[in-house]
């Protein structure tokens, strides 16, 4: 009697397993949603590194040697072009400046009596009073004499320049940085450090890196007028990853690559009234590029890789069959793929579902994002199985309720 009660138990629940087996079974074609793609102008966006550069330097030099006697700028102000930096002692300079005067008084005064002495002589030579020889040798001194008086006044203005430069200017407008040079200094015209470095911030320079391959294809994408060049308008991002107020352009592209990086510099010019940009900060450059004319814009998920790299994703087909399409995606626009060949206007490419679709499989396409319709599970026709089945269902309410 106990081995029927158990063989019976035994049945029971082997016949309530299999029809739950039933129940959870997948019932037609799995569903699959999709989104319907349009072809457009698809601008791409470039986020390169860059390092901002001064748009103007320039090292304050000596161009005489001497002690500094004075130093006339704060360290990290505002300078003017020929505003006065430096004085050097000027006396040595100034001694040069008189001697030359001096030597150009008596050269002056030389060239005047020789003068006076050829003027003498022309008279007495054609009379011959004085033979032709003396008289060309005296007009000969009196040209030697005038070209003395230009030699010492040249010498004289040499002398006067260098004294000029005693005091050391400042070649251009711009902020002027430390001093390397401290007042009772030797400073000569043939030192390694220069005085003052002065760097114009206001606009600004940002050399950008792009590889020297993405600027071929590029340059290639152009050439077969499958892509529109775009305006140069650059945005920057800053080190603390906030985005800088002003926009830039590109100004030009150097026509060498980099040897040891593979890479060629793009130019940009910012305008930095705030004088947020600082020589040698690190950014990011974004920028459009290029547009691609007549591309689709698909979903990141709708597209996977096969091993050797090819894009790749699934379309409805007639008939609602899944069909695989080989596409041509380089270039990511947000959470888009930039599919440039391989797709048609009015195309539905799969974008949900796709984990174990199979090519040409039968499929339920609904549009994406829609919500499936989950029906209650229908009772059996049989009184045992709907009886099992109201059974595990009270069973499951009244664990619920009691775990509540």
């Amino acid at each position: 009697m106990a081995l029927a009660l158990v063989a019976a138990t035994l049945s029971g629940c082997g016949g309530g397993t299999d029809e739950k087996k039933g129940k959870r079974g997948p019932s037609g074609p799995p569903q699959v949603g999709f989104v319907v793609v349009q072809p457009t102008n698809v601008p791409t966006t470039t986020e390169l590194p860059g390092r901002t550069a001064a748009f103007e330097t320039s090292e304050v030099r000596p161009q005489v040697a001497g002690l500094i006697r004075k130093r006339l700028f704060t360290e990290g102000s505002y300078v003017r072009a020929g505003q006065t930096l430096y004085q050097i002692d000027p006396r040595v300079y100034s001694a040069a400046v008189n001697e030359a005067r001096g030597n150009l008084a008596s050269a002056q005064a030389n060239a005047e009596a020789t003068r006076i002495q050829a003027e003498r002589y022309r008279p007495l030579a054609e009379i011959e009073a004085v033979s032709k020889q003396e008289y060309t040798n005296a007009v000969a001194s009196a040209r030697q004499a005038r070209a003395a008086v230009q030699q010492t006044r040249a010498a004289l203005e040499t002398a006067r320049i260098n004294l000029n430069f005693t005091n050391v200017p400042a070649p251009i407008s711009g902020r002027i940085g430390r001093s390397l040079f401290t007042v009772g200094a030797l400073v000569t015209t043939s030192q390694t450090d220069p005085l003052a470095v002065i760097q114009r911030t206001d606009p600004m320079f940002v050399d950008i890196q792009q590889s020297a391959s993405e600027l071929l294809t590029l340059r290639r994408a152009l050439a077969s007028g499958g892509v529109l060049p775009a305006t140069a308008q650059v945005r920057l991002k800053l080190e603390d990853g906030s985005d800088y107020a002003q926009t830039g352009t590109i100004q030009f592209a150097e026509v060498t690559v980099n040897q040891s990086t593979g890479t060629v510099t793009l130019r940009a010019r910012f305008p930095n009234p705030q004088n947020v940009l600082l020589p040698g900060m690190f950014v990011r450059a974004v920028f459009v590029q290029s547009i691609y004319k007549g591309a689709f814009l698909v979903p990141q998920q709708a597209v996977t890789r096969d091993p050797q790299g090819n894009a790749t994703l699934f379309v409805v087909g007639p008939n609602n069959k899944a069909v695989q399409r080989e596409v041509t995606a380089e270039s990511t626009q947000g959470a888009f793929w930039v599919v440039t060949k391989g797709l048609n206007p009015g195309d539905k490419v799969v974008t949900q579902g796709t984990a174990n679709l199979k090519p040409n499989a039968q499929i339920r396409p609904v549009p994406a994002n829609s919500p499936q319709r989950v029906q209650a599970p229908q009772k059996g026709n049989g009184k045992a199985g709907s009886q099992g089945g109201g059974g595990g269902q009270d069973k499951q309410g009244t664990s619920q309720s009691g775990s509540r």
